[in-house]
């Protein structure tokens, strides 16, 4: 099915967020997995795997679309330093994609393109998710100081 060109622009956009996302948590994970913070490394992989499902939906979408789906973009990554960077990063990046999905759902909306509407709003949700759990971490932090918030971050034998 021949799709707008507007909206196969959208998802691309959408996909090259998605594929940062993908290397920058897993950097991040990999970064708590040397630090032996085993909780964060399991979490924040999981979220890259997520993020991973979302690229594969929008490139399916994209194909449909009978667009081409460019996956050799990715935006600029932040990598934190040290976890609260890392979590003070991965919110920035998750709000991004909160603000370019809301767009593109608009977007989708006004062209009458229900299937995309729905592939987005069902991401959109997922991504908000994320970044409730990473503002609750930020929370955390604030509210019980680094050295304690790393010290829940250790896997318990």
């Amino acid at each position: 099915m021949k799709g707008n060109k507007k909206i196969i622009e959208h998802l691309n956009a959408r996909l090259a967020e998605e594929l940062t996302a993908i290397n920058q948590y897993m950097v991040h994970a990999q970064m708590c997995d040397n630090w032996k913070y085993e909780k964060l490394h399991t979490i924040i992989e999981k979220r890259a795997i997520d993020e991973m499902k979302h690229a594969e939906k929008l490139i399916e979408r994209i194909l449909f679309l009978e667009g081409i789906p460019i996956v050799s973009k990715l935006n600029e990554l932040s990598i934190g330093s040290e976890v609260p960077a890392m979590h003070e990063n991965d919110r920035n990046a998750e709000e991004t994609a909160i603000r370019g999905y809301n767009e593109s759902i608009r977007l989708a909306t006004e062209a009458g393109d229900n299937g995309t509407r729905e592939l987005l709003s069902s991401i959109l949700r997922e991504e908000e998710d994320h970044i409730d759990w990473i503002e609750g971490q930020i929370d955390q932090l604030k509210q019980m100081g680094v050295q304690n918030y790393m010290a829940e971050q250790i896997k318990k034998e």
